[in-house]
C-alpha cells in the first residue's frame, strides 16, 4: 500500500510538471512514458478508492456486530444444540421404558388369556358371604379344576406360538405376522389360534397398517366368535379406525363392544375413549 501511494505521489508530480517535462523530453518516447504514468496514476487512484470503500464497510460491520459478539452467539447456539441433544436422549430413554412396560403388560395379558381360554380352566370360586367355606385348603384345591394346557396344547404348538411372540416382543412385527399366520395355518384348531389371530391384527396396528389391522380383527370375529379374545379384537379394531380417521366407525365398534361385553376390561377402555370423543 505504501509503495502504491509513493508511486501515486511520484506520478502526480510528473503530471504537475507536464509542460516542463515536455520541454526536457520532446521525443515521442517521453510523451508515451508520461501517458503511461498518468494511466497508472488513474488506476492506482481507483484502487485506493475501492480499498477505502471496502475498509469503510468492514469497519461498519465490525461496529454493528463485533467479533466477540459473533463468538458469543456461536457459543450460545452450540449450548442450545447440546441441550436439545440431551432432551432427545432423555425422550428416547423414556420411550424405550414405556415400550418395555407395554410389552411386559401384553405378555402378562396374553398369559392370562391363554389360561382362561383353555377348556376346563376356571377361576377359583369365592364363597358368598355366610356360605360355608371348604373344610380344608387341600379340599378346596382338590375341588378347583386345573388348567388343561398340557392336555390341549402340544409342546410343538406352544413352541411355535412362543417363537411368534418372541418376534413381536422385540418389535419385529412383520416377522411376528408371518410367524402367527404360519401357526394358524399349521394348527387351525389350536386353542391358541384365536389369540394368534388377535396378535396379527395388533402387529399390523403397530406397523400403522390400519387397513390390514381392521381386516385381521374382523377375521378373528368371524372365525372365532366365541373366543375371549374378541373384546380385545374389537378394541384394537376401534383403535385402528380412529387412527385411520374414521371416527364414526370407531364409535360404532366401541358401542358394540360395550353392549356385547359390558364387564370386560376392553369395554371399560372403550367407555373412556367414547367419552373423549364427545
Amino acid at each position: 500500500m505504501r509503495a502504491a501511494f509513493a508511486a501515486l505521489a511520484l506520478c502526480t508530480g510528473l503530471v504537475a510538471a507536464g509542460p516542463a517535462a515536455a520541454g526536457l523530453f520532446d521525443d515521442e518516447v517521453a510523451r508515451k512514458q508520461i501517458a503511461e504514468q498518468q494511466k497508472r496514476v488513474d488506476e492506482l487512484r481507483q484502487q485506493s478508492e475501492g480499498l477505502s470503500g471496502r475498509l469503510g464497510k468492514l469497519e461498519d460491520a465490525a461496529k454493528a456486530q463485533p467479533v466477540l459478539s459473533l463468538v458469543a452467539e456461536i457459543e450460545k447456539l452450540r449450548e442450545e444444540i447440546r441441550n436439545l441433544r440431551g432432551q432427545v436422549e432423555t425422550l428416547g430413554n423414556n420411550i424405550e421404558g414405556v415400550a418395555k412396560r407395554q410389552r411386559d403388560m401384553y405378555v402378562d395379558l396374553d398369559q392370562r388369556l391363554r389360561r382362561f381360554e383353555q377348556p376346563g380352566a376356571a377361576a377359583a370360586v369365592v364363597p358368598a358371604a355366610g356360605a360355608a367355606a371348604p373344610a380344608t385348603v387341600a379340599a378346596a384345591a382338590a375341588e378347583t379344576p386345573k388348567p388343561a394346557a398340557a392336555a390341549n396344547v402340544s409342546p410343538e404348538e406352544n413352541e411355535a406360538y412362543e417363537r411368534a411372540q418372541g418376534q413381536r416382543r422385540i418389535g419385529n412385527y412383520q416377522g411376528a405376522i408371518s410367524a402367527f399366520q404360519g401357526f394358524i395355518a399349521k394348527y387351525p384348531k389350536s386353542t391358541l389360534a384365536p389369540r394368534a389371530q388377535y396378535w396379527i391384527g395388533d402387529s399390523y396396528f403397530n406397523l400403522r397398517d390400519y387397513k390390514n389391522a381392521i381386516a385381521s380383527q374382523q377375521k378373528l370375529l368371524s372365525a372365532y366368535p366365541d373366543s375371549s379374545s374378541v373384546p380385545d379384537g374389537l378394541l384394537n379394531m376401534a383403535s385402528a379406525q380412529l387412527e385411520a380417521g374414521d371416527n364414526a366407525a370407531a364409535r360404532k365398534t366401541m358401542d358394540g363392544l360395550i353392549s356385547r361385553y359390558p364387564s370386560s376390561e376392553a369395554a371399560e377402555k372403550a367407555r373412556r375413549r367414547v367419552a373423549n370423543l364427545r
